[in-house]
């Protein structure tokens, strides 16, 4: 067996090949079915799989470096997929997704969601947006989920109170992000911090330093909009309070702390039981409702585990050293080595339009900052969650944006100016970077 994986291997660029590869068959195609031949009733960022680009990506990966076996290089792959932090990521992936599809069968999502709002009063129609927005994607683990779920109903809050659409759309947006970003269950936060072998409660705990303050500067600005506006017509949403309850006991859990397996555990256990109590849910669509949510959670899971094994090749080829040489020679000192991990994560987003495959894509290389330079991983973890869901909250061509422009029937560029929170969050990004030492 080849040894030359026990000593750090020297710079060489062209290991980076591979991801620049897939960068062109993914990030090109989609430009080109999005933007100049677009079908209809087609994404054009989904006509190629992430999953078939990162396949081509592996074989190019293979083919490099011709010192190393066939065998040699299944080796270091399957050292790479075989890590503790990502056999215990793709465990939680599929616990997230039977989680994901239960509730959402249960009606626990649209449930909560009419309760808060049967709660606020009109005036405060689009805060109270914001705010649901934040606390359903915490709650659901997923930013499209919420989105999708809220849309409409910013769409009708616009409507009865002859409000700007794209602003109140843009609104459930930036709330949706804000949850995707510190929620326990999210496959983002699963993503940045098994990566890093940091605890989930410790990254909450330094990403809140940074998403709070930008939260709460965006509810101020929703605020002055509101008393400007003079609010709308809510209208009545039906809602189920047995149906909201396990949102809220998960939301509890999470934020106390709770192991995260407990935690889906339980939520999936309230939602069995509250469905077949509210008639929401049967024996037979139970099962299937956790089936499809775990299948929904299966593209992810092979991302990861072929993003393992082409880092682990690039690592080996000297790919990260590269980076970490043009790191070292634009960046001396610990709030460097953060600019680098931001820069290099929401690069890693706009090109691949999916923050968690950002995060996976970008986290081995981050360790290796993180090591070097001296900063603190819970940082690293808050860092590449936090700026991969920047940067996917106000790409047009992201999930988020399309699914939530296509509910409103805009496009999704028209959403951007009213994308305030993930504007305000970079600011606090940045600021925490400049007081890091």
């Amino acid at each position: 067996m080849n040894q030359s994986s026990s000593v750090t291997p020297s710079a060489n660029p062209k290991a980076l090949l591979p991801i620049l590869l897939f960068l062109t068959v993914y990030l090109g195609n989609g430009i080109f079915f999005e933007y100049i031949k677009p079908t209809e009733g087609q994404m054009g960022f989904y006509v190629v799989s992430v999953v078939l680009a990162f396949s081509i990506a592996l074989i190019a990966a293979f083919l490099q470096n011709r010192k190393l076996s066939f065998d040699e290089k299944i080796h270091i792959c399957a050292r790479g997929i075989g890590d503790d932090n990502i056999v215990i990521m793709l465990f939680i992936f599929l616990m997230a997704g039977a989680f994901s599809g239960i509730a959402s069968e249960a009606g626990g999502a649209s449930s909560t969601a009419n309760l808060l709002l049967s709660i606020i009063p009109g005036k405060f129609a689009v805060p109270g947006l914001f705010l649901i927005a934040c606390l359903i994607s915490m709650a659901m683990g997923t930013s499209v989920g919420t989105i999708s779920v809220l849309a409409p109903i910013a769409c009708a809050v616009s409507q009865n109170g002859g409000l700007s659409l794209p602003f109140c759309v843009g609104v459930v947006v930036g709330g949706a992000m804000f949850g995707d970003n510190l929620s326990f269950i999210s496959d983002t936060t699963i993503a940045a911090t098994k990566t890093q072998g940091v605890e989930m409660k410790d990254k909450f705990r330094t990403n809140i330093k940074v998403a709070i303050p930008a939260a709460a500067i965006t509810l101020v600005i929703l605020l002055v909009y509101a008393f400007v506006s003079g609010g709308a017509v809510i209208g009545n949403f039906p809602f189920n309070i047995w149906q909201a309850l396990p949102y809220f006991i998960v939301l509890g859990m999470s934020v106390l702390g709770i192991n995260v397996f407990m935690v889906l555990i339980v939520g999936i256990a309230l939602f069995i039981l509250v469905g077949i109590f509210t008639g929401s849910l049967s024996y037979a669509t139970a099962l299937a409702s956790m089936g499809s949510g775990i299948s929904g959670m299966f593209e992810t899971m092979i991302v990861t585990i072929l993003v393992a094994s082409i880092a682990a090749l690039m690592k080996e080829n000297g790919g990260f050293e590269a980076i970490l040489s043009f790191i070292r020679k634009n960046a001396n000192s610990k709030r460097g080595g953060m600019y680098g991990i931001a820069f290099l994560t929401a690069f890693m987003d706009i090109a691949t339009a999916n923050n968690t495959v950002a995060i996976v894509i970008a986290a081995p290389i981050a360790r290796d900052i993180t090591k070097e330079y001296g900063v603190d991983p819970r940082q690293t973890a808050s860092l590449l969650d936090t700026c991969s869901c920047i940067a996917q909250g106000i790409i047009p061509y992201g999930a988020q944006l399309l699914v939530a422009a296509n509910i409103a029937k805009l496009t999704s560029v028209s959403l951007i100016p009213f994308l305030i929170y993930p504007f305000v969050l970079t600011v606090f990004v940045v600021i925490s970077i400049q007081r890091s030492r």
